[in-house]
C-alpha cells in the first residue's frame, strides 16, 4: 500500500504496415521485472489511439490489470493531458491502489487553461535572440513562460529564434528584428554570440521595442548602456574579456569598491563555488516599474549565474539614466534594471521563467506580452 510503479512506454505506429507494435512494451516490462520492478500501471505513449484489443494484449502479456493500461496519445497541447488521463481513470486507480481517499478531481483550472489557449485572438511576434537556437528546447522554460503569458492575455505567441552570431555580421539588423513586437535575450554562458545580443539590445532601446533580458540578457543590456550612453566604449564582462578596462559585469571576487576606483583581481580567479543557485530573496525599489508589475516590494526568484553587476559602476550608470530597481536581500547585488525613458525595458539577473505556470502565468512575462500588444497597436 506504500509504493506504486508507473511505467511510461512507447507503442510505436508503423505507417508502412498500418499497425501498432506492442512488443517493445512487452520487452520493456520484462526487463523491469528482471531487476525486481513490477509495474502497477503502464502509460502507453502513442501517436495513434490504441484499440481495446491491443490494450488487452498488453495487459495479458505484462500481467498489468487492463484498467491500468492507459493510453497517452499525442495531444494538440500538453496541457490537455490531465483531462485525457483523468478520463481513463488513472487518478482513481492510483488512489485505490494506495488506499487513499480524496474528493472527485476538479480539473476546472486545466480546462480553463486549454479554453483560454484556444480562445486566443491576435498574434505577438517575439524575437528570442540567443546562440542555442538550433536546439529550441534549450530555451524550453522561457518558451513555456511566454506561452503562459499568452494564455493570460488571450494572445497567440509566435517565437522567432534569432541566432545572435548572425547579428554580429554586417547585416541590416532591422531585417531580423524590424517586424518583431518585442525582443527577449535569455540566459547563457560564454563569449560566443554576445556582441550580437548587445546589438539586439541597442536596437530594442533605440526603437522603443519592449525588451526583456534574463540573466545574461540583463548583463548585455548593462554593457550596451555603458558603452553607448555612459560613454564607457570598452565596457564588457570579464566572462567575455578578462582584460577589459571597464568590467561592468564581473565575478564578485574580481571587484571591490576602493574610494571609487576599480580594484581588478587576478585573471585566474577561481570560479569554483561562486555560482548563485536556487531561490533568492529580492527587494524591489518602491514605485519602480518592476515593483508595480509584481505588486509587492519583496519577491523570491530562482538564480543560476556566476557573474554580477559591478557595483563600482553604480553611480556612473545612474547618472546616465539607468534605474537599478531590484537588489538582493542580503548581499546588495543588483537584481533588476530598467530604463525610465523607454515604454518597457527590463533586465533581471534571476530566472523568472522557472516559476511560471500555465494556470497563473508569471507577472513579469504577462506584463512583457501586454507591452508587446501595446507596441503592436501603436505601429
Amino acid at each position: 500500500d506504500q509504493v506504486l510503479f508507473m511505467h511510461l512506454t512507447l507503442v510505436p505506429y508503423l505507417k508502412a504496415a498500418g499497425e501498432l507494435k506492442t512488443k517493445p512494451t512487452q520487452h520493456s516490462v520484462k526487463e523491469l521485472r528482471s531487476i525486481g520492478i513490477a509495474p502497477d500501471i503502464l502509460i502507453c505513449r502513442s501517436e495513434h489511439e490504441i484499440p481495446e484489443e491491443e490494450r488487452r494484449k498488453i495487459s495479458l502479456f505484462t500481467n498489468v490489470p487492463f484498467e491500468a493500461v492507459i493510453t497517452c496519445i499525442d495531444a494538440d497541447t500538453i496541457y490537455r493531458l490531465p483531462m485525457i488521463l483523468h478520463a481513463q481513470g488513472l487518478d482513481r486507480f492510483v488512489l485505490d491502489r494506495l488506499k487513499l481517499t480524496a474528493p472527485p478531481a476538479d480539473l476546472s483550472e486545466w480546462e480553463m487553461v486549454v479554453n483560454r489557449l484556444y480562445q486566443s485572438q491576435g498574434l505577438v511576434n517575439v524575437a528570442l535572440v540567443g546562440k542555442y537556437v538550433d536546439l529550441s528546447d534549450a530555451y524550453k522554460s522561457v518558451n513555456e513562460a511566454l506561452l503562459h503569458a499568452g494564455i493570460q492575455n488571450l494572445t497567440k505567441i509566435k517565437i522567432h529564434y534569432i541566432d545572435s552570431e548572425k547579428l554580429e555580421q554586417e547585416i541590416k539588423i532591422e531585417d531580423y528584428l524590424g517586424s518583431m513586437d518585442c525582443i527577449l535575450v535569455p540566459g547563457g554562458f560564454g563569449e560566443r554570440g554576445v556582441e550580437g545580443k548587445i546589438k539586439a539590445v541597442r536596437y530594442a532601446r533605440e526603437q522603443k521595442i519592449p525588451y526583456l533580458g534574463i540573466c545574461l540578457g540583463m548583463q548585455v543590456a548593462v554593457i550596451e548602456y555603458a558603452r553607448n550612453i555612459a560613454g564607457l566604449i570598452d565596457a564588457n564582462s570579464t566572462e567575455v574579456s578578462s582584460s577589459t578596462a571597464n568590467p561592468v559585469i564581473a565575478l564578485i571576487t574580481e571587484w571591490e569598491s576602493n574610494d571609487g576606483k576599480i580594484q581588478k583581481r587576478s585573471e585566474s580567479s577561481d570560479i569554483g563555488g561562486t555560482m548563485r543557485l536556487g531561490s533568492q530573496a529580492c527587494k524591489l525599489v518602491e514605485n519602480s516599474k518592476i515593483a508595480q508589475i509584481y505588486g509587492t516590494n519583496h519577491i523570491s526568484e530562482r538564480h543560476r549565474h556566476r557573474y554580477e553587476f559591478n557595483n563600482d559602476y553604480l553611480n556612473v550608470l545612474k547618472q546616465a539614466g539607468m534605474v537599478f530597481s531590484g537588489w538582493s536581500d542580503v548581499n546588495e547585488l543588483v537584481e533588476f534594471i530598467e530604463l525610465p525613458d523607454h515604454p518597457w525595458f527590463i533586465g533581471c539577473q534571476c530566472h523568472p521563467e522557472f516559476t511560471s505556470n500555465p494556470r497563473d502565468g508569471h507577472p513579469l512575462f504577462s506584463s512583457f506580452i501586454q507591452a508587446a500588444l501595446a507596441y503592436k497597436s501603436r505601429i
